[in-house]
């Protein structure tokens, strides 16, 4: 089997590459990165050495893809993943859209050529930020919870274990969001249009050791860096009590997903899913904090008014459908993603400086 993975050089791509390598001997991997994201070229040698078949290319640009040929399925893993891309000090507008959405098309133009079944990693960004921000919330052990008793059903897709693939999916979602959405309709009309497969994993926040974390992106690994590196950190927003909740998931959990999705999957199955650590491991910025705390000493964090925009109190995907269709559950728990972040940040201690 031949696959493509895009935005090899970045952490999930990686990883997907890695763990394929290892459960499928068979494999053929290429993979595409223009390694403009730094700290990407950390991950080049490696797989160079694993076997994958990498090309210093950009999916945003038709001729780059054209070398590579035929493949059995291609796994979009590129993108600019912040929901401050395009209006944040790194990236245009149009450098978003272009990286997100006419990347996409172009890879699925490929898909379409040479008949390749489609992977599409989204994002839990593409949900509707205003019911977001009227969940009723109560706060629990120092993080946002949903209150259950005072749910009306006047917004739908939301239990207490998480957002369902039914709540809201309409303007405004983020720009990022908007690029994400765009791009699964894109793909779903692509595959129907010309009969290859497609599949959507819409993704809570990954993370893991290698990740190149940011204020704005692969939190959890951003904070436990700089949290060891005795880095000034602020609680944004929320009266600055830390209490904004994400839940966490290692990518090889995603990666397991993607396997069954591509060896076993059928028509008859749903295409698009949410694939995250759920409640199970949803933990907000304060208990972060605290278990940060009892690992490396206590490093006092400032409480700020700051607003950013699109920031949210409460974002935890419900996976159950992913659960019901695939037997898929995420294995690795939260406490081992922290203990794997931490480890690799005694052994990186400059890694925030490579990678921002």
């Amino acid at each position: 089997m031949k696959i493509l993975i895009t935005g090899v050089c970045g952490f999930v791509g990686s990883c997907i590459a890695r763990y394929w390598l290892s459960a499928h001997s068979d494999a053929e991997i290429y993979g595409i990165d223009n390694l403009a994201r730094n700290g990407s070229e950390t991950n080049r040698q490696d797989l160079i050495d694993r076997g994958v078949r990498l090309i210093h290319g950009d999916v945003r640009m038709r001729s780059d893809l054209e070398s590579i040929g035929p493949v059995d399925w291609v796994i979009d893993g590129s993108a600019l993943p912040s929901v401050l891309a395009g209006v944040g000090e790194s990236y245009s507008s149009r450098q978003s859209v272009e990286h997100n959405l006419l990347g996409t098309l172009n890879l699925l133009e490929f898909c379409h050529q040479h008949r390749s079944g489609f992977v599409l990693l989204s994002t839990s960004r593409v949900y509707s930020i205003d019911p977001l921000t009227r969940l009723p919330l109560d706060v629990d052990d120092e993080g946002f919870v949903v209150a259950a008793d005072r749910l009306d059903g006047s917004i739908t897709g939301i239990s207490p274990r998480g957002i369902s693939e039914s709540f809201a999916t309409s303007a405004p979602v983020s720009l990022y969001g908007a690029t994400k959405l765009a791009s699964e309709t894109m793909a779903l009309e692509y595959g129907l249009a010309f009969d290859f497969p497609v599949w959507i994993n819409r993704c809570g926040v990954i993370g893991g050791a290698g990740q190149f974390g940011r204020s704005d992106q692969g939190i959890f690994t951003y904070w436990v860096h700089s949290h060891r590196r005795r880095r000034p950190l602020r609680y944004l927003g929320f009266g600055g009590s830390g209490h904004q909740v994400r839940d966490c998931l290692h990518p090889q959990d995603l990666a397991r997903l993607i396997d069954r999705q591509i060896t076993t999957g059928g028509s008859d199955q749903p295409s698009r899913v949410n694939v995250s650590g759920g409640t199970a491991s949803a933990m907000s910025l304060k208990q972060l904090t605290r278990w940060c705390d009892d690992r490396f000493g206590v490093h006092p964090v400032q409480p700020s008014d700051q607003i950013r925009k699109f920031d949210l109190p409460w974002v935890v995907l419900d996976s159950s459908l992913a659960e019901s269709v695939w037997g898929w559950q995420p294995e690795i728990p939260v406490a081992s993603i922290l203990d794997e972040i931490a480890d690799h940040a005694e052994h990186h201690p400059n890694w925030l400086e490579l990678s921002r």
